[in-house]
């Protein structure tokens, strides 16, 4: 993560989930591709199974509006695009399977954990949590793990993707009511019993090195704070 993230983390003890749409790399979150509703028998050219998938597509994105994620990546070893994307100025927090889901289930909330699959061939049919946990293949090399939080609002109605003339749309037409479905959440977690290491970017300097070990040090935890294994070849990085 990004140093501004870690100063927070480290402050507050809440881990953030962001909702599901409102994912700034792919705004596709969440959704079937092309590739997959054309499984489903239909001619994207015929108007009228345009909008069957028109109007599938936009009930599944208002649907993604009641999950919200925390992205954690599944690691075998460091790479120097991991750094680059997700925390070339900041930290990588090293946790458990097993703590990371004791962590959920002690939120109270509907929580759930599991690995994100790439490609579309495993979805064979509707299905929110697997739309929720599988991304484009692109996206493979993040070995994402993901954590979910189901929080519904049991009022929302599912037709903001029809138009006055009743015409399906692929997105929502407006945005959901800020007051009931916030574009994010927090969850305080008991971050010493979480989080086993902290790994500091190898293109840190001394600055950075001191500022991690002073946030660890000052919000009371003891946890283990290490250099990169990649620092050693920082001059041969790209």
């Amino acid at each position: 993560m990004e140093m501004w993230k870690f100063r927070d983390l480290m402050t507050t003890g809440e881990l953030y989930f962001r909702r599901a749409d409102l994912f700034a790399n792919d705004k596709n979150e969440g959704l079937p591709p092309g590739e997959y509703l054309r499984t489903l028998a239909l001619n994207p050219l015929d108007v009228r199974d345009r909008q069957v998938m028109d109007d599938h597509t936009g009930s599944v994105a208002q649907f993604r509006e009641s999950f919200y994620i925390s992205c954690w990546h599944l690691h075998r070893n460091e790479t120097r695009e991991m750094w680059k994307e997700y925390g070339e100025d900041g930290v990588a927090i090293c946790s458990r399977y097993s703590l990371l889901k004791s962590a959920l289930d002690a939120t109270g909330d509907r929580a759930f954990l599991g690995l994100v699959q790439y490609g579309w061939k495993h979805v064979t049919g509707p299905n929110l949590f697997r739309y929720v946990t599988t991304k484009r293949v692109e996206y493979a090399g993040e070995r994402e793990v993901r954590a979910v939080l189901w929080i519904m609002d049991a009022l929302a109605g599912g037709n903001r993707h029809f138009n006055s003339d009743n015409r399906a749309h692929p997105r929502p037409l407006t945005p959901p009511l800020p007051d009931r479905v916030p574009e994010f959440v927090r969850r305080k977690v008991d971050l010493q019993a979480l989080v086993t290491e902290i790994f500091i970017t190898p293109w840190a300097s001394s600055t950075t090195v001191g500022e991690v070990k002073h946030l660890v040090k000052s919000n009371g935890y003891s946890i283990p704070v290490q250099p990169s294994e990649l620092t050693r070849y920082r001059e041969f990085l790209p």
